[in-house]
Order: structure tokens, then C-alpha cells, then sequence
């Protein structure tokens, strides 16, 4: 697939009509006129987003499923929340009783997929309509540019990253896939900056955008009660991180005026960058448990 961006630093289009000078004429002095430069072709990734859309797919089943409480016991699923409760809003939703985020179950039972499964859960239906929304806004690009596993890589480890710093800073329970979405917007930023170079203006203004968004957005939450802000913070520390060591970097290969983007990185750093960064809040999470404040 090809399209015409603009890009810094690089010929732009000559102007169409009339009688061009050929290579070397003279007019009146002025000297040799060059030809018209020729339009760029630049051949873009073309990754569809398939885990987008799988993403946000298996979100709205779970969404489906937290609204069957009653199905799901007739069903034989235990509420073991019942005997352990920590929101009685909550207390008839299985999955969220199963899957969200509280410290107890975590750092006292062993329950460490606690810390993933919020990603898959929400509390409303606003709510659900917000992330899915700004995940889809966001993780169309993403992915075409990162390539499907790694796109799944940096969403996952983002939402971990938030859930992880929910658990260390704070004793509320939470649910939401805004850890992982905080973590695509701050991917966002480092993309637009490590490929300033070759977008030139565009990038420029797109990281001033999303620094902007970042910023407004985490004000929000701490302007609003009940939004888990630090796991907002801790999904935008995880996507950053992630893209910065592992996320693509690209450069302009080929012959003018048919040129294409190659990664310089290979898209096996993504997953190396991810691993580390799991580790490192799986090591975060387990001091926690075991120094707790």
C-alpha cells in the first residue's frame, strides 16, 4: 500500500502545466533549470489490526458475562466473593469477584492473575465505552506499525505495569483496561519521537498532541474520586519503557521517488523489552508482598 506524506527534508512535488525546461536549457541567463522534482511514493506497514479488534472483542464477551451474574451461578460458579467481600457493588459480578484487582487476594492468597485479568473487566457501561474507544483510536496505528505480537506485547505489559503500581500505591480495588490504554498513549509519544527524523513536522506535532492528552487525562483522574490514577501512571511508565527499548525505529530505503520504511530495530527487541519490563514489576509486585509498608 502506498501513500504521499510529507516529509522534512525531502523534495516536494514540482507544479503541473506548461512547458517544462529540459535538464541543462538556459533562460535568459539565469542559468541551468532543473527539472520538476518528482512526487514521493513511500511504501507504509500495512500490519491490519487484528488484535485491536480481538482485543476489544474478548473485552465486551467479559463485559457480557459480568452482567450474568445469576446465569453463571445457576451455572455452578461459586461467589466466593461473598465470604470475602471488599465492594458490594461487585458482589453479583463473577468476574470481577474472580478477575479485578484487590490487594488482599493478591499478597495473601496467591491470586497473582489478579494483575492482568483487570485489563478484561469494567464497572459500567460508560466505562467500557471510553477505553474501547480510545483503544481503538489508538491501537490502529500502533499496530500497523509495531506488527501484531508486538503490539500484544506492549498492551499487555503496559496493563500489568498499571496494575502493578495500583497494587503497590493504593488498597482500592480496580478494574479497567485504562492501565493498558495509558500505556498505548505513552507508546504513542516515544513512537512520534524516535521517528521525528522521517515524519518530520507531523511527528512533531502529534507528540505535542499526546503529551497534551497524557497530561489532561491524568489531571482528570486525579480531579474525579474512585479513578485508580496510579495505575494510570504505572501503565504510562510501562508503555513508555517498552517502546523506548523495544519499539520500531525507522528509516527511508530505496530509490527516489519509490521509497518504503524499514525498522532499524529488530521486532524481536519489542518482546526482549517487554520480558525485562514484566520482570522487573513481577520483582516490584513480589517485594511488596513480602516488605509490605
Amino acid at each position: 500500500m502506498s501513500e504521499e506524506p510529507q516529509y522534512s527534508g525531502l523534495s516536494q512535488p514540482g507544479q503541473s502545466g506548461g512547458d517544462q525546461p529540459l535538464p541543462g536549457r538556459e533562460l535568459d541567463g539565469i542559468g541551468p533549470v532543473q527539472p520538476a522534482a518528482q512526487p514521493l511514493r513511500v511504501e507504509m506497514p500495512d500490519h491490519r489490526p487484528v488484535v485491536m479488534y480481538t482485543i476489544m472483542a474478548l473485552t465486551v464477551f467479559v463485559f457480557l458475562l459480568q452482567q450474568s451474574g445469576d446465569a453463571l451461578r445457576a451455572a455452578g460458579i461459586k461467589n466466593y466473593c461473598v465470604s470475602y467481600p471488599v465492594n458490594p457493588f461487585f458482589l453479583n459480578d463473577l468476574p470481577a469477584c474472580f478477575g479485578m484487582k484487590v490487594n488482599i487476594y493478591i499478597s495473601e492468597l496467591g491470586e497473582w492473575w489478579r494483575l492482568f485479568t483487570p485489563m478484561l473487566l469494567h464497572g459500567s457501561l460508560l466505562h467500557i465505552g471510553f477505553n474501547m474507544y480510545a483503544l481503538y483510536i489508538l491501537g490502529g496505528s500502533l499496530e500497523r506499525f509495531y506488527g501484531h505480537w508486538q503490539f500484544l506485547t506492549l498492551y499487555i505489559v503496559a496493563g500489568f505495569a498499571g496494575n502493578v503500581a495500583s497494587f503497590a500505591l493504593t488498597d482500592a480495588p480496580s478494574l479497567g483496561a485504562s492501565t493498558a490504554v495509558f500505556g498505548l498513549i505513552g507508546a504513542q509519544g516515544v513512537f512520534a519521537y524516535h521517528n521525528r527524523s522521517v515524519f518530520g513536522p507531523l511527528a512533531r506535532r502529534a507528540l505535542r498532541d499526546i503529551v497534551g492528552l497524557a497530561l489532561f487525562n491524568l489531571f482528570i483522574g486525579y480531579s474525579i474520586p474512585g479513578i485508580d490514577n496510579w495505575g494510570h501512571i504505572g501503565g504510562l511508565v510501562g508503555g513508555v519503557a517498552v517502546a523506548w527499548f523495544g519499539g520500531p525505529q525507522f528509516e527511508l530505503v530505496g530509490t527516489r521517488p519509490d521509497l518504503s520504511l524499514k525498522n532499524k530495530r529488530a521486532r524481536v527487541m519489542i518482546v526482549l523489552a517487554g520480558l525485562g519490563i514484566l520482570i522487573l514489576f513481577a520483582a516490584i509486585a513480589q517485594g511488596v508482598i513480602l516488605f509490605p509498608l
